[in-house]
């Protein structure tokens, strides 16, 4: 029996959704611990959903993980339960648990979540996070197999998001926005270890080319490197490249939204 039952959402924390889950959960299973990883995912933002759950999966003890953030709820898409790792990912088939399944080690198997004795009843068909969701890991939990959910499904058939995309060459490195905190800071899929591979150290200025825009930002360890309100990038928790305004939103000021194209070199 595994102890640990994660929930990552869209909700937000205004109304009663969230806990109604919790409740699902606590009345199945009251003895596991429930983690809430995030439930202030930007409503149907499955990229956004992606990337929280895939960059604290590696900090989250094996167990199982449900991820709602699903803009096509109520739609034809199915619900799956995708073994990886040690760990069971429940939610839509959107991408939304993609990349946390590859950070696991990759989908070992995965089934369709049909079998309805499992669900709440009546079930809602606006809110498979407590009526699909939180039953069936309240279930497997307790030890159902999650064969029993229905049937299986190739891995190969299970929906994937592109992965960010990163590309080394002339002297620079290319990169797109992963995504954006709440605090403005625009995370890159370009990696610290990118850099290095430049010659770019912490201390140096770097060319930062967003579009036609052409910018020279310092590259420090941390936000207070520099004077409030100005820009630097930094390699953030994950590793990965951010950029950010001390005690601002570098998103807003540079018009930086998840997929925008960047591209970093040594600055000249």
């Amino acid at each position: 029996m595994t102890s640990v039952i994660t929930l990552l959402t869209d909700y937000g924390l205004e109304d009663g959704y969230v806990a109604a889950c919790h409740g699902v959960i606590a009345g199945i299973a009251p003895e596991a611990r429930v983690i809430d990883v995030c439930h202030l995912i930007p409503a149907g933002d499955v990229r956004r959903g992606a990337a929280v759950l895939a960059q604290t999966i590696p900090y989250l003890p094996e167990g199982i993980h449900i991820g709602a953030v699903d803009p096509g709820v109520g739609g034809a898409r199915r619900a799956v339960a995708v073994e990886a790792g040690g760990r069971v990912f429940i939610g839509p088939d959107n991408g939304l648990l993609s990349w946390a399944v590859h950070a696991s080690g990759g989908a070992r198997a995965a089934y369709e979540i049909a079998n309805d004795a499992y669900f709440l009843r009546p079930a809602s068909p606006t809110f498979p996070g407590r009526d699909v969701f939180a039953p069936v890991a309240g279930r497997l939990h307790g030890g159902l197999p999650a064969a029993e959910l229905g049937p299986r499904l190739p891995v190969s058939r299970l929906v994937t998001l592109p992965e960010p995309t990163t590309l080394l060459r002339d002297g620079s490195v290319e990169g797109e926005v992963v995504s954006v905190d709440r605090y403005g800071n625009t995370q890159l899929s370009i990696g610290a270890g990118d850099l290095r591979a430049l010659g770019v150290r912490v201390g140096d200025t770097l060319g930062v080319w967003l579009g036609r825009r052409q910018l020279a930002l310092p590259y420090r360890e941390t936000y207070a490197a520099v004077p409030p309100g100005e820009l630097v990038a930094f390699a953030d928790s994950a590793g990965l490249i951010a950029i950010a305004v001390n005690c601002g939103d570098a998103a807003q000021r540079l018009g930086l939204p998840p997929g925008a194209h960047v591209r970093l070199s040594p600055s000249p």
